[in-house]
């Protein structure tokens, strides 16, 4: 009969709860940044040459960047203990 769920307000709760259940099972997290217009119309005009939005584009880029330099910080990490391992073994001798 329509009496349950029917209501504007209630339709709104809804979408407004399911949005934030999915961005918690998505692990999202919604943010603010700020950014010159010249790059934005860049970023802009980079996402429509690859049949994207500007914001998957931004949120692409900055996947790559953090890859990355997880793995430079990996790599010197690795450097610096190998490093020091040899410094011990020419203590050690």
């Amino acid at each position: 009969n329509r009496e349950l769920g029917a209501s504007e307000a209630h339709v709104v709760q809804s979408s407004e709860e399911s949005s934030d259940s999915l961005n918690d099972l998505l692990g999202l997290k919604a943010i603010s940044i700020r950014l010159p217009q010249g790059m934005i119309d860049d970023l802009k005009a980079i996402a429509e040459m690859n049949g994207l939005g500007y914001q998957p584009l931004i949120k692409q880029i900055l996947a790559r960047f953090v890859r990355s330099e997880q793995k430079r910080l990996a790599n010197e990490m690795i450097q610096e203990t190998l490093a020091q391992r040899k410094a011990d073994k020419g203590k050690v001798a």
